[in-house]
Parts: C-alpha cells; structure tokens; sequence
C-alpha cells in the first residue's frame, strides 16, 4: 500500500504546517471576536487539545504499529461498526480537505486573482497536491522539508517588519473580564489543534518511534507559540479592531513601509500561505486517499488520487456559498465536527481496545 518511510522529524515537519497553515490568517479574527485583548492566551488553553489529540493517536499507535484507525477499527469495533466508523472517517477527511482547499480559494481570490474563476484555483491546487500525494508520503515530507523553513522565515520576517508599528498598549486592561473570554476565544483554535490526530496516518510509516513523543511535544508547543505570537502581534498593530478584519495578519503586512522601499509585503504572506496550504491539503488529500483504499481493501492507493483531486475540488467548490459561509462554518461548526472525529471517536476506540484487550499481533512492545 504505502513503501515509503519518513522519521519522526520528517513528521513534525509535515504536521506543523498541517496545523498552523490556515491558522495564523483565520484564527486571530475569530479569537479576538471573543477575547478580545486576553486573545494571546487562547491557544495556550488550545494547546491541550493538541497533547490530546496526539496522546490518543500515540496510545492507538502503540497497540496497532501498522494500522491506521481505518484498520483497527475494525479489529476493535467488529467488521460491520468498523466498516461504518471508517466510511464516516473518509467522509469527515474528504468534506475537509474540501473545506481547506476552499480556504485557499477564497483567500487567493479575494486578495490576488479577482477574476480568476474559483473553480479554476481550486483544481489547479488540489492538482499540484495529487502530484505530491501519488508521490507518497517520502515525496511529502521532502516537499515540507522545503517549504517549512522558507516559511518559516518569511513569516519572522514580516513580524520584525511590524516592528515600528506595534502598540504593546492595546493588551490593556489584561484579564479586564478574568480568564472566561480566553478560554471561549480557545473553543476555534483547539478545532485546529485536534488535527494533531492526523498524525495516525504518518505514525505506521515511521522508521523509528524512539522521538515521537518528543517531536510530537515539540511541534504541539511550536504551534502553540506561534499562534500566540501571531495573536499579539496582530492585537498591537490593531487593537480592540481586530475581530473586523478577515485576514489581519493580511492587513498588518499592508502597514509595512521602511523608507518607502520595503513595502507592499502582500506577496510575501501570500508566498506563506501557498506554501503551508500545500502541505496542509496535502496531508489531508493523502489520508483520505489511504483511507479509502484501506476501506475498499486496494493493494494501492495511487490509482484512486486523481479521481479524488475532482472530488475534493467539487467539494471544495460547494462547501461554502462564499466567504461568510466558510467563516460561519469554521467559527460555529468546525470546533464540536472536529472534536467528534478526532478525540471522541478515537477515545471511544482507545477505551474499547484497553477494557477488550485488543491489538495487532504485531504490536509495539
């Protein structure tokens, strides 16, 4: 099914933009709707869902090394609620790599291809990551070891260059309302969190699980930190407004200007998100074409990955109206459809493995 081996670094590389790519342009607007000026302490309390999240996938790991939760499952649940919790699995994977890529279309045609028709973005992105996915998972960590720390820069790059602007007052009264509004304001971004899960798809392919509870720990803090650096930054150039603006780290790029030279730094966050957006749907694409042939019982998946690249592009094309649809969709709905998916249903599994004893017979010792 899938030859290829990665490392436990290779996986931190490839789920830190899983996480953080759409993450710092949606979540500090709908953090701050809530939060207000406390908004920098939301991802901290996020952040515990992501050492849960990973905590059951490990834990899954650890009694089925070879299996994804499409496998095991079966052997937990019996055949026929297995077969029905995978199918739901494919479902939630695929409505979601349509969503993430229809996040990528709004964006890009909302600030750069104004009359570029949206199905056109979609396909030609959700092409680019077929190629990368009928690659196999090697192929995808090599393309992430790329592009993470391109993206990285770029994105410390654009926060020194707000230097100069940044307002450190716009956090006061601190704690005006106590801890309640940083905790709402956590309800969005631990949705994102909870993705930390995918990496059950990238566990069974490890060549080595001497570091993953490290790197794992590691990348789960790195995201969490620069979550909250994006939200302070974000908060200090605009303060109390910041809920108003859709992409404020978009718009905070736009107030850069040194010596009328280095200016118009638009292109910069947008080289930010292609690249982590390529990583993030990627991933995603790559875990529901895995999944379903696991489902179907295929010896590959690659036949299956262009067919899928039409599907995740109609479903990205209709899973929102427009703008409004998705921001309304990611605020309301994605945290309680995430939170079912990727920790109720993985922890109903944990538990029903542990109280029935079950495992692979290859099991992690």
């Amino acid at each position: 099914m899938e030859k290829g081996k990665i490392s436990p670094l290779q996986m931190a590389v490839l789920i830190y933009p899983t996480i953080i790519a759409t993450a710092i342009l949606l979540v500090p607007a709908i953090t701050g709707d809530q939060a207000r000026q406390d908004m920098w302490l939301s991802p901290i309390w996020a952040s515990l869902a992501g050492f849960l999240a990973a905590f059951i996938a490990i834990q899954l790991n650890k009694r089925f090394p070879k299996q994804t939760i499409i496998q095991y499952s079966e052997t937990i649940a019996g055949k026929f609620l297995g077969k029905v919790i995978g199918l739901a699995f494919i479902f939630f994977l695929a409505h979601l790599c349509g969503v993430i890529l229809r996040e990528y279309g709004e964006f890009v045609k909302g600030n750069f291809l104004e009359d570029t028709p949206m199905i056109v973005i979609l396909g030609s992105m959700a092409f680019v990551c077929a190629l990368a996915v009928r690659g196999g998972i090697e192929v995808m960590a090599r393309s992430a070891q790329v592009f993470v720390p391109v993206v990285t820069v770029l994105f410390i790059l654009i926060l020194l260059l707000l230097t100069p602007d940044l307002d450190p007052g716009n956090m006061l009264p601190a704690f005006e309302k106590g801890l309640m509004p940083s905790l709402r304001g956590a309800v969005v971004p631990a949705g994102w969190f909870l993705e930390f899960f995918m990496i059950s798809f990238m566990l069974p392919f490890l060549r080595s699980r001497k570091k993953v509870v490290k790197w794992n720990i590691t990348t789960i803090i790195a995201v969490m930190f620069t979550m909250v650096v994006t939200n302070m930054v974000t908060m200090f150039v605009f303060g109390a407004i910041t809920s108003k603006f859709t992409y404020p780290v978009m718009e905070a790029a736009r107030y850069i200007s040194i010596a009328e030279f280095v200016q118009h730094m638009e292109s910069v966050v947008m080289a930010i998100w292609v690249g982590g957006i390529f990583v993030k749907i990627s991933v995603f694409f790559y875990a529901t074409v895995l999944s379903t042939a696991q489902w179907l019982k295929l010896s590959d998946y690659q036949p299956i990955v262009f067919p899928f690249a039409l599907i995740i592009t109609v479903l990205g094309y209709w899973s929102a109206g427009n703008l409004q649809g998705l921001e309304k969709f990611l605020s309301e709905t994605f945290p309680f459809y995430s939170l079912v998916f990727l920790a109720i249903i993985p922890i109903m599994l944990l538990a029903a493995a542990i109280m029935l004893g079950k495992r692979s017979a290859t099991h992690a010792e």
